[in-house]
């Protein structure tokens, strides 16, 4: 397929605010595109060029697009700018100068063609790399069309801007088949397994459904969606769902899987990291960089090559105490490891594991993985099996809450003990209770919201650049509002969340979201940052249109570790609101 048909599908794609009517779309492009490219044609609709877990990123910032924009058109940085102040959108910017040159309309080059030069760029490292990226953008913006050009120009940006994920691209699958969304459930399944949707949809082209679908285990190196827990507040409520449960303490700390294979595994390229070890975060971030320590993995397994489930936690060498969420996270600054490691020591706690020397561990009870798990895991310095309780007595559930949460855990995680691993939070297999921040506070938990946008502040947060931000909870594809929040920050938390969202703003507001016009911020920004926010309790709300707010919302965490495909879901929000009102 040229590119200049897939941009056609791309305009079409972001005119639609309809789900259903981008699900007919992405349909028609799946038929249309041929085998051996419809998996490049699936990371390029939505604006990357691998699944997340591979970590491929462009590295660019918009002054490079500029300049690149500035080489191919003939044109001064400054005209590029100026140009870009009044439009917003350097795809915009790139799509004007291009018409405005009467670019060719009858590009030839192919959709692989342009995803081989995108992948050339991003994967261009070393002494001089800037300079060839925007040579090479120059060249490529050279040689498309003005529509080509508009989408182009965003996607090494990572402002592609259609509004949909690779759930709806799961939707687009099912529907290229079968004409409706039945077949979602099978695809999700095998999604969850591994979560490479372009791998899938090609597989499905080549093989068929059932083929592509069946039997698709853990693979070392790609990372499994993470289990999740539910929430119930009632441990008489807990076994009557769940039976014999397994009481585990939950930890303040980082989530992340670990994969093991000395003889395969590899850093990812370009990138620091160590051999025969990758590790994921929840939202499928790799960054075995963080953890020096996980070179002592090898001493403490029994095999060849294995996935662990784990919680990362901090120790302050000098209290020897477990550190907070936000102190374990400060392994992110890369320039400081040396520094952190001497102030935060890690321990991982492991709780679980998916697979063994290639065999798929999933499908075993949790007390069978429990078994494996504590045959194959050597404990040492590093490296701990969380500690664990059996029971069918809800009183027990209860005696254990208030001991691990007086020895300094978060609260527990109740896990049934006959249930198989099923990432994703569905069922009764794993609950969490968790103590309210406050006396005071009548919720359940905290929320992990999206921010949907924010406005400059007044007196002293005017030079914060940020005084209160609009956030939100998953409806579906939408996000829909519940809160604004200004308490919680410190003056640094301020300055950091301004850093983090002057680089997310756009002009127009999301077509994700949906907010009723008193809570239009002074700036909208893309759904990419998601907060842990803590309130006194859920109330019902005429204006939000979540239908309910939050009271007294203050910030917790920045949640750098979740993607807003993990946000606290709408559903969720009102199980919490029933949860409090029964309390």
């Amino acid at each position: 397929m040229k590119f200049a048909e897939l941009a056609l599908f791309l305009e079409k794609l972001e005119k639609t605010p309809s789900r259903l009517s981008i699900t007919e779309i992405l349909s028609d492009l799946f038929k249309k595109s041929s085998s051996d490219e419809v998996n490049k044609t699936t990371y390029l609709v939505l604006g990357q060029l691998a699944p997340a877990y591979e970590g491929i990123v462009f590295n660019m910032a918009d002054k490079m697009v500029i300049k690149a924009i500035a080489k191919s058109y003939g044109k001064e940085n400054k005209d590029v700018v100026g140009l870009y102040k009044k439009l917003g959108d350097l795809g915009g910017v790139a799509e004007k100068l291009a018409y405005s040159v009467q670019r060719i309309a009858d590009s030839q080059l192919t959709v692989s063609g342009v995803y081989d030069v995108l992948l050339e760029i991003a994967n261009d490292s070393g002494e001089d790399s800037v300079e060839r990226k925007v040579e090479k953008l120059a060249k490529l913006f050279s040689s498309l069309d003005s529509l080509s050009v508009r989408f182009v120009a965003r996607i090494p940006l990572g402002k592609l801007r259609l509004g949909f994920s690779d759930k709806t691209v799961l939707d687009g699958i099912s529907w290229m088949l079968k004409g409706d969304k039945s077949l979602k459930t099978k695809l999700e399944k095998a999604y969850q397994v591994l979560p490479d949707v372009g791998n899938l949809v090609k597989k499905v082209k080549m093989q068929g459904i059932e083929k592509a679908t069946e039997g698709v285990k853990p693979i070392v190196g790609a990372p499994v969606l993470p289990m999740l827990a539910q929430r119930i507040k009632s441990p008489k409520e807990m076994i009557a769902k769940m039976g014999q449960v397994a009481v585990e303490p939950k930890f303040d700390g980082l989530r992340l899987q670990l994969h093991y294979s000395p003889t395969s595994l590899n850093p990812p390229v370009g990138r620091a990291g160590l051999r025969g070890t990758r590790v994921f975060t929840r939202n499928l971030s790799e960054c075995s960089w963080m953890f020096p320590e996980l070179a002592q993995i090898g001493d403490c397994v029994n095999g060849d090559e294995v996935i662990l489930d784990c919680e990362a936690v901090g120790l302050d060498e000098e209290t020897k105490q477990l550190a907070n969420f936000q102190s374990t996270m400060t392994r992110r600054r890369k320039h400081e490891i040396g520094d952190t490691l001497k102030k935060v020591g890690i321990t991982f706690f492991v709780f679980d594991i998916l697979s063994l020397n290639g065999k798929n561990l999933m499908e075993e009870t949790y007390l069978e993985r429990r078994k494996v798990l504590e045959r194959t895991l050597k404990e040492g310095k590093n490296f701990k099996i969380v500690k664990n309780e059996l029971t069918l007595d809800p009183k027990k559930i209860d005696e254990l809450y208030r001991k691990e949460f007086k020895a300094g855990y978060e609260g527990i995680i109740v896990k049934k003990a006959n249930a198989p691993y099923v990432p994703g939070r569905t069922g009764w297999r794993w609950v969490k209770m968790k103590q309210g921040e406050t006396e005071e506070s009548k919720l359940a938990d905290t929320i992990d919201a999206v921010v949907m946008g924010y406005n400059s502040g007044k007196g002293k947060r005017s030079g914060f650049g940020v005084g209160q931000f609009l956030v939100g909870v998953a409806s579906g594809t939408k996000f829909v509002t519940t809160s604004k929040v200004g308490t919680g920050l410190t003056d640094e938390q301020f300055k950091q969340l301004n850093q983090k969202l002057k680089n997310l703003r756009t002009k127009e507001q999301p077509k994700e979201y949906e907010a009723h016009k008193n809570y239009t911020p002074d700036y909208w920004v893309e759904p990419s940052l998601v907060v842990e926010i803590a309130a006194d309790e859920i109330t019902k709300s005429p204006t939000h249109t979540a239908g309910l707010a939050l009271r007294f919302p203050r910030l917790i965490n920045f949640r750098d570790d979740k993607t807003p495909n993990e946000a606290t879901t709408l559903k969720e929000l009102r199980e919490l609101f029933e949860m409090q009102r029964t309390s």
